[in-house]
């Protein structure tokens, strides 16, 4: 199966600056292609990669600067924005802004790259008109290169192989026991076995000092050398704050993928989740920045990383991942299986008002989806997939748990 392998470059100064002038070349296309995109469905009629593809062949004879880039590699951009306006729609498709999008573009012929080991940490890839470039070798590469990803994240570059492994999907998984998964705010994930996983992503130390820097970058000119530097220190901290949840989310899947044949997940929409609150015409502001710390709170917890982690290891383990609506779940006693609002004391804790039984309310919650998964509905008996999951009660009242950090 296809599988990804990602090192850092270590390019020359030759090489660094023509990758840059790749990325802006691939950069120009795409914002070029989908305005022309745009511009068609304005007129009511639409252009797809084919004809853009030959428009862009036409173009180099009148724009050299084109040349500079690969061929494959800027069809590939033209591709990938044909796939995107497809999916997401033409009008929902972001632009590249030239300060706030890094580098990145695809080689997609597998055959013109070469990759070599020339030691125990290092390796070189032959990339086609970049040439012999060396990476950490961090990880074994472990099968046929299909494509390479050149990207920058803040002043670092990296090389991502797409590989084919040789593996396949067992039919089944060796063990049959099943688990049930809450995704929470305050511990990142509770299993309805009684295990708490959650990491801190970012130290309280880096959160000082990304305050400070935040302080320090609203009172510097735009285009200013010393925003550039607080913009490359700011980058630092949330590439190591990003490093964390990746190694945590990968972490904790492979644990669960392996030990167990079935894994249930409650269905959330987080896209909709975490959209901003636009208050009311009476109160323009209303409950916008309480909204705001919620999405903060969930996307610090990678809950979408965490379900693609999960699903990744699952292809290798045979691992079955279900997906059961997430409404009532952690209102539900998973004793007696009775709703009540008042179940939910805190944020950690639950206790029944109908039999009495306590405990921790993410753990209950996690039940309450494994039973929704042996039973193909939900906890509560709503059948509705389409309905909305309720609000877990916070606020003042809530009491701060400590989770246990495997």
């Amino acid at each position: 199966m296809l599988t990804g392998r990602k090192y850092r470059v270590e390019f020359t100064h030759g090489q660094a600056e023509f990758a840059e002038t790749i990325g802006a070349i691939c950069r120009s296309v795409w914002n070029t292609g989908l305005e022309q995109r745009r511009e068609y469905r304005r007129r009511g009629s639409w252009i797809n990669y084919h004809e853009q593809a030959a428009q862009l062949a036409g173009a180099k004879n009148t724009h050299d600067w084109l040349k500079t880039a690969p061929s494959h590699v800027l069809q590939q951009t033209l591709m990938d924005l044909d796939r995107a306006c497809r999916q997401h729609g033409t009008f929902q498709v972001r632009w590249r802004s030239g300060r706030a999008w890094s580098p990145s573009f695809r080689f997609p012929a597998g055959k013109q790259i070469a990759v070599e080991r020339l030691g125990k940490r290092w390796g070189r890839a032959k990339l086609p008109k970049l040439g012999w470039v060396r990476f950490r070798w961090s990880r074994s590469l472990g099968g046929m290169v299909r494509s390479a990803t050149v990207s920058r994240d803040g002043q670092r570059w990296f090389v991502s192989f797409l590989v084919e492994d040789g593996h396949t999907t067992p039919p089944q998984h060796v063990g049959t026991s099943a688990v049930g998964v809450d995704r929470g705010v305050k511990v990142a994930v509770a299993v309805s076995d009684g295990t708490l996983w959650d990491r801190q992503f970012r130290t309280r130390g880096e959160a000082v000092r990304y305050r400070r820097l935040q302080q320090q970058l609203a009172r510097q000119r735009k285009v200013s050398a010393n925003r550039k530097k607080t913009l490359a220190a700011l980058r630092v901290i949330r590439r190591r704050e990003r490093d964390r949840r990746a190694d945590f989310c990968a972490w904790t899947s492979s644990r669960l993928a392996t030990r167990h044949a079935l894994v249930a997940l409650e269905d959330l929409r987080i896209h909709s989740m975490t959209a901003s609150a636009k208050g009311t015409l009476e109160h323009p502001g209303s409950e916008v920045r309480q909204k705001a710390g919620l999405n903060r709170s969930i996307l610090d917890k990678g809950w979408y990383a965490f379900e693609s982690a999960l699903y990744g290891v699952a292809r290798y383990t045979g691992a079955q991942v279900v997906k059961v609506p997430a409404a009532y779940t952690s209102l539900t006693c998973s004793g007696c299986r009775s709703v009540d609002p008042e179940n939910r004391e805190s944020q950690a804790v639950f206790r029944c008002t109908n039999c009495g039984h306590s405990g921790n309310a993410d753990v209950n919650a996690a039940k309450n989806i494994l039973y929704a998964a042996g039973h193909a509905v939900s906890a509560c008996g709503d059948l509705g997939a389409t309905r909305s999951a309720k609000q877990e009660p916070g606020g003042k009242t809530a009491r701060r748990y400590h989770p246990t950090t495997v």
